[in-house]
């Protein structure tokens, strides 16, 4: 076999090698959670995934276990690219209409609730791989009824703060001041943080009450994430566009989108050619010598 035919062929046995490699799924990079008024999926991992306290997280691990509680700071969507309403019906906010969060949807008065007032209100968000953006946070409209799913209308359209991320973070933390408006009874604060170095936005609903007492709502410590970070399915660092759309909850009934297993088949089928032409041509030489 002439020498330039091996080279083309072992070429091409390498570049199906190297499809394979890059075909193969991304650990996710998770990038945090509000701390300060504390998200509902940050409260209940604080409260321990194995073993939690209040009524509505054990609810929360009966329906949909304990990974969700893990990868307590991972509920985003890849691609979103400020498209938040169009990608997030009315009911899935909290969740981002991921089908793995779907718990944080459920409109009940028995959430782990910060209590705040109107005025001056210092956020906190433990962010594990920052990224450079903008959060934007809002607060529910007077009158909220919150036994009822929360819809994008529930939400009053003057943010509440508006920060600018950058791609480092004091101590694991952004901390900004927003300014709460007069509400009375419990209510929800939403923020959104859309990067603008990718498309990946980043979602999460904390429950407040203004007259009222904090109930149960606690941050996770830091003893609590190191502990719990070998159980995440997902990363504790990352700052690319590295991350592949997640499974939202109108894609489960359906056939799955990612042309992956398909690439996958197709490219270990053109290695498997290119090493068998290789290793033949190899033996005729042989043969011929």
């Amino acid at each position: 076999m002439p020498s330039s035919r091996r080279t083309v062929t072992g070429a091409a046995a390498l570049s199906a090698a190297a499809a394979l490699v890059s075909l193969t799924p991304a650990t996710a990079s998770a990038h945090g959670a509000v701390f300060n008024p504390v998200s509902r999926v940050a409260a209940c991992y604080a409260e321990g995934p194995e073993t939690p306290k209040s009524q509505v997280c054990k609810d929360l691990v009966a329906d949909s276990g304990t990974q969700p509680l893990y990868d307590w700071n991972e509920v985003n969507i890849a691609d979103a690219a400020g498209r938040h309403q169009a990608l997030i019906p009315d009911g899935r906010l909290c969740s981002a209409n991921r089908e793995k969060y779907r718990a944080l949807d459920w409109a009940r008065t028995d959430w782990p609730a910060t209590a705040v007032a109107a005025g001056s209100f210092d956020f906190r968000f433990r962010v594990t791989a920052p990224h450079s953006g903008t959060m934007t946070v809002y607060i529910t409209k007077a009158g909220f009824d919150p036994t009822r799913p929360l819809k994008w209308s529930d939400l009053d359209p003057t943010p509440v703060a508006v920060y600018a991320t950058g791609r480092t973070a004091t101590d694991g933390y952004y901390a900004f001041t927003g300014t709460l408006p007069a509400r009375t009874g419990r209510h929800v604060v939403y923020k959104i943080w859309q990067r603008n170095d990718s498309p990946e936005a980043f979602y999460s609903c904390s429950d407040v009450t203004f007259g009222g007492t904090t109930t149960g709502a606690q941050a996770p410590t830091e003893a609590k994430i190191a502990a719990g970070a070998e159980l995440s399915t997902v990363s504790h660092a990352g700052h690319g566009g590295d991350e592949r759309p997640p499974a939202l909850s109108a894609d489960t009934t359906g056939a799955p989108s990612s042309p992956l297993p398909t690439a996958l088949a197709g490219a270990g089928a053109l290695a498997v050619f290119a090493a068998g032409s290789l290793l033949l041509g190899r033996r005729r030489g042989t043969s011929a010598s």
